[in-house]
């Protein structure tokens, strides 16, 4: 796993396939590793060169507990891209990772060919503010949920009640988010950057091909939301994923990868 020094911190990434280069950019506490249970190996059979990365604020990546902004995060996969020599490259992203996505094909369109932001949206309404802060202010006080409690919580709040009702399925989610219940001061400053300005002015400025790809039952980052974006950016596609949540990529790999692909390797 190389480890370069970019932007002023460490930044840990995965190079895997040959072709035309896609890089991949996790959201709030997500390591570089869930993008390689389903999508990395479909798009790398698709005949791509997948960079997935660590953002700043997850291990080995450097923390950066004192805080940074989403023009940081930007500016590290804008010189990840530089250092290996791979613009323009296209760049897909989901929920804080689809924020990075937009705002460096805005700021850098020589480095980005094209864009799919998933899970996306480009201001913060009230509940989503809201959410954001009361698990900021869980974070500052201390607490820390039983690992299970914070692992159902998570569920209710990133899957589909299809998903939710099934029994062997959930079993399986819950283990796993047990094991990732506890955030870091690094995932406490990717808090901060969840703290998203009304951005859909600015994202009329874009002018790489995007395509947003909402969920329907998500209900951190809502289809809605994601349909602002696409209005915003001139000639985005929008596509809905129906029966996922803010997961879904993890919850229907097929059918997202399957667009993604065609995305990608289109004209």
């Amino acid at each position: 796993m190389p480890v370069i020094p970019v932007n002023g911190i460490r930044l840990s990434y995965d190079d895997a396939g040959t072709g035309d280069p896609v890089v991949m950019i996790q959201g709030t506490g997500g390591s570089r590793t869930v993008w390689h249970l389903h999508q990395v190996p479909a798009l790398t059979a698709a005949g791509l060169r997948v960079i997935t990365l660590d953002n700043r604020g997850i291990p080995p990546s450097s923390e950066c507990p004192e805080g940074f902004t989403l023009q940081d995060m930007a500016g590290d996969v804008a010189g990840l891209i530089e250092r290996l020599d791979l613009g323009p490259t296209a760049v897909v992203g989901t929920s804080m990772g689809a924020f990075v996505a937009q705002e460096l094909a805005l700021a850098r369109p020589d480095l980005v060919s094209r864009a799919v932001l998933m899970a996306t949206r480009g201001r913060t309404d009230f509940l989503r503010a809201e959410l954001t802060r009361t698990e900021i202010d869980l974070y500052d006080s201390g607490v820390r949920l039983p690992d299970r409690y914070a692992a159902v919580l998570r569920a209710l709040k990133s899957l589909s009640p299809r998903t939710l009702d099934d029994d062997s399925a959930m079993a399986d989610w819950l283990d796993l988010f047990e094991l990732t219940s506890t955030p870091g001061p690094g995932q406490r400053a990717q808090m901060e950057v969840s703290r998203l300005e009304n951005r859909l002015a600015a994202y009329r400025g874009i002018r790489v091909p995007c395509q947003v790809i909402a969920f329907a039952d998500d209900l951190v980052t809502p289809p809605r939301l994601g349909r602002e974006v696409a209005d915003a950016v001139p000639g985005a596609r929008f596509d809905l994923v129906e029966g996922c949540g803010h997961y879904g990529y993890l919850e229907d790999p097929e059918t997202v990868n399957k667009l993604l692909v065609q995305f990608l390797t289109g004209p």
